[in-house]
């Protein structure tokens, strides 16, 4: 209907985008008489009369009323056993979660605090998020990354990422530990770093760099520099975001040596903090060593030489909170339009989060935590404390009845439900493959709710044969289905996440755009207590004993390493998060994952931005 977009002012004198008339006023050689000019700009006129209405219109746009039917799932006497056993597990879970917590705050211990702040005069890297940040309420990513690790702990993986609010724009944050090792980037690091930038690609958010880094750990360098995925994919991503207009601001408030010297290079914008911030491939030392010659880090790559000198920085400051000011004018400066929040009277709104809040406690949402898959609750109990009051429009509920589906509302954002109710069977993936591609069809993001069965259906007989062989190819469909679904996908693992089964549940390898743990969550190919399923039938006495030695043997490993917490520490999911926190962690994600759509400008109409 219309050929382009323009620019124009809408009321309350705000810029905004609005649809261009078919024809521009002509150049007046083109015009035969002033009763055609007056004739013209009448047309004008009523078309911008037309569009200030369609503009009033749409912003008073609001989605479909739904009545969605309200799960009726109170917790029954006949539950009491298996809800006291799983809050049993639960409140010992959430004290290891508590603990881990505490222990990756204090970052590189009280000495290297210390040294951080009192002779390098620096903030610590929480101080500077308050600084940078509107509020403290930021979705942390991975936390526990970097802990039980072969090589050592390294708290939250020697930096820290997550999404927050700068300017009301959420953006991902990369941010140097540097009291950890000194801000030494260990494989861990560099991995951590590398998920932070894919969920900036996925749900194409501004990127902020908090620099303070001493390069790279020598030791294991043969696991940070040479392959694809390790630390030169750092730059690279940087270069795709650039092309793909997704905006990128450094900040320099530390050491930017050998490869963190390219980060603030090559990002859209760079500031820099007098002093403190150096920008070098090689430090004084090498310098010494190498021509003879002594330089102070200032002279050699400070603020002031990369400001006036160099060009490598855009902004110079004096302190860190002028660098976060500055840094904060910049994201204001970009171009998206985000929706203007209604005013709504105290009587309103309190009406309005009544009516969101679920019927029953999110803190229930702890006994419900299964800890294992023969104390798992029907899973429409966990739904019904999750969803906006307690609303659910279940699809096909008389089929496949081992797998949950169908859509709700989490704090107003519409969402299709995928729930494991049971084991996968034939029926239950045909169902989840025909949802699935049901709301990519509608463009309504996905949630899973992963409790998959503790090991793979045997195959006992030729009957069983010739089920698992149907099941296969119905899972397969799934699989399908979940892979090609171009609809962001959450998935949320309240109980196990083993087998084939994982993957149709939107596991880690189908690229979910977020994917977070309850702390009783398990990740093994298969459950603890059922190793036997991998190993080889009987045979004779003696091999009957070492195969249960062997079985114990593995069992005990697999305890150990399907831990939420040993998942988390290798960064194959986004985060630890308690089952009460699970609904404003969702609020969150789908907020996230909303704002791309009023980004203004998000095709590619030239070239990278490239510095001088």
């Amino acid at each position: 209907m219309f050929r382009c977009m323009s620019r124009s002012v809408c009321g309350g004198g705000r810029v905004c985008p609005s649809p261009v008339p078919p024809y521009t006023q002509s150049p007046s050689w083109m015009l035969r008489n002033t009763a055609e000019q007056r004739h013209h700009r009448l047309a004008e006129q009523r078309w911008q009369c037309s569009i200030r209405c369609m503009s009033s219109i749409a912003k008073k746009r609001r989605s479909l009323r739904s009545a969605f039917p309200v799960l009726e799932q109170p917790l029954q006497p006949i539950h009491q056993h298996v809800y006291e056993a799983n809050l049993r597990n639960s409140y010992a879970c959430q004290k290891t979660f508590i603990d881990f917590s505490e222990k990756v705050k204090k970052g590189g211990g009280e000495n290297s605090i210390a040294r951080h702040t009192k002779r390098n005069r620096k903030l610590l890297v929480r101080d500077r998020l308050h600084l940078l940040l509107d509020d403290e309420d930021f979705l942390e990513l991975s936390p526990f990354a970097g802990l039980g690790l072969p090589y050592g702990d390294i708290p939250s993986a020697g930096c820290l990422t997550g999404i927050g609010r700068i300017s009301g724009l959420w953006c991902v944050f990369i941010a140097n530990d540097a009291t950890v090792k000194g801000g030494t980037a260990y494989p861990i690091t560099v991995k951590k770093q590398l998920r932070a930038q894919e969920v900036a690609i996925q749900n194409r958010l501004p990127c902020v760099y908090l620099v303070d880094s001493g390069g790279a750990f020598l030791p294991l360098q043969s696991e940070i520099f040479p392959d694809k995925n390790q630390g030169g994919r750092t730059f690279y991503n940087e270069a795709i975001m650039s092309a793909m207009k997704i905006p990128q601001v450094s900040v320099v408030c530390g050491s930017c040596t050998a490869g963190g010297a390219y980060i603030p290079t090559m990002a859209e914008e760079a500031v820099m903090v007098h002093r403190i911030g150096t920008i070098f491939l090689g430090g004084p030392p090498l310098v010494k060593a190498a021509t003879g010659e002594e330089v102070t880090p200032e002279d050699l790559g400070g603020a002031r030489l990369h400001a006036e000198v160099s060009g490598c920085v855009d902004h110079f400051a004096w302190e860190e909170k002028e660098a976060y000011d500055y840094t904060r004018n910049i994201i204001s400066t970009l171009n998206f339009q985000l929706p203007e929040e209604e005013e709504e009277d105290e009587e309103k709104t309190k009406k309005r989060k009544a009516e969101e809040e679920p019927l029953y406690s999110s803190e229930e949402l702890l006994g419900l935590a299964p800890q294992s898959y023969s104390y798992s609750l029907d899973v429409k109990m966990v739904i019904s404390r999750l969803t906006d009051g307690s609303r659910f429009q279940e699809f096909k509920a008389r089929y496949g009845t081992t797998l949950v589906t169908g859509f709700a509302k989490i704090h107003g954002h519409l969402v299709g439900i995928v729930a494991n109710n049971g084991e996968l069977s034939y029926q239950a993936a045909l169902k989840g493959s025909h949802f699935v591609q049901l709301c990519d069809q509608r463009d309504i993001p996905l949630l899973f709710l992963q409790n998959t069965a503790p090991t793979a259906a045997l195959t006992l007989s030729t009957t069983q044969a010739e089920m698992n062989s149907n099941r296969l190819k119905a899972q397969g469909s799934m699989l399908s289905a979940v892979a090609c679904a171009s609809v962001p996908k959450i998935t949320v693992v309240i109980g196990g996440c083993h087998g084939a089964d994982s993957y149709a549940m939107c596991g880690r390898a189908f690229d979910p755009n977020f994917l977070f743990l309850w702390p009783n969550a398990r990740v093994s190919v298969t459950a603890p207590g059922h190793a036997g399923s991998l190993l080889p039938p009987d045979g004779e006495q003696e091999e009957e004993q070492k195969k249960k030695e062997q079985e114990d043997k593995l069992n005990r490993r697999l305890k150990e390493e399907s831990s939420a917490f040993f998942s988390s520490g290798r960064l194959w999911d986004d985060g630890v998060i308690l089952p009460q926190d699970t609904r404003k962690v969702l609020r969150d994600c789908l907020h996230i994952i909303k704002q791309q759509h009023y980004q203004l400008s998000t095709e590619k109409v030239q070239s990278a931005l490239l510095r001088m």
